[in-house]
């Protein structure tokens, strides 16, 4: 009986380091890797625009004011370069006045004001770009209108005639996101608009140009943002 306890005795103690060693180690597991964002334009967007424009003419009265309106557009990303179109659409109060005396036969010098205003303007235009991820530095130009009334009063009567001017456009903005599917852009164009001929050809205009400075906010359908590790 002393011999078989003296020899459990001697298995239990060669046994105990064995099966600790046989307890696995703790495997180590290493850390994920942080997810960066990478943001990619390609993608349909609508927003919001409005700003401000001013008359390029070196007389007085120069015609000023501000615009609202909306914008639709479209972009293309390769690599870093973004191609895009887009148009835009706004109701204006752009305007100036200048009164003055002519004369009227029967009335001789009547004191008369002329108006000229513009409604509305927008344009149809293309952009190139270059994108650091979620900023986007941009070139832009195309076709440019406006709908602008010529008024003249005199003796208490007004009359008045509305004319499209179609003519081109061309500037730069840059535009960044600021929420996963929101951006916010900021954007300088120059318009040049063809003259027409107002009131059955009594009053022909030349072209009118414009300096407008905008900002928008645009909301990108899909989402532009891709995880990458």
């Amino acid at each position: 009986m002393k011999k078989v306890w003296l020899a459990s005795a001697c298995l239990f103690a060669l046994a105990a380091p064995a099966s600790a060693a046989d307890l696995a180690a703790r495997p180590y597991t290493k850390a994920p890797v942080a997810m960066a964002s990478v943001y990619n334009w390609t993608g349909f967007y609508l927003g919001i625009v409005g700003g401000g424009a001013w008359e390029n003419s070196s007389t007085d009265p120069k015609m000023k004011g501000g615009f609202v309106g909306g914008t639709a557009g479209y972009n293309w990303q390769t690599g870093n370069v973004v191609f895009g179109v887009e148009a835009d659409g706004s109701w204006a109060d752009v305007s100036a006045s200048v009164t003055g005396p002519v004369a009227v036969p029967g009335f001789g010098l009547v004191s008369t004001t002329l108006s000229s205003k513009t409604d509305a303007m927008g344009t149809v235009r293309g952009r190139i770009g270059y994108a650091v991820n979620n900023v986007l530095f941009y070139g832009t130009g195309g076709y440019a209108w406006i709908d602008n009334k010529l008024s003249i009063s005199a003796l208490g009567v007004t009359v008045s005639d509305s004319k499209w001017h179609s003519g081109w456009t061309v500037g730069a903005g840059v535009e960044a996101f600021f929420a996963p599917q929101w951006s916010v852009k900021g954007e300088y164009l120059f318009r040049s608009l063809g003259g027409e001929t107002y009131f059955s050809g009594a009053l022909p205009t030349g072209t009118l140009e414009f300096h407008t400075v905008q900002v928008g906010v645009n909301y990108h359908f899909g989402g532009p943002i891709v995880a990458k590790y």
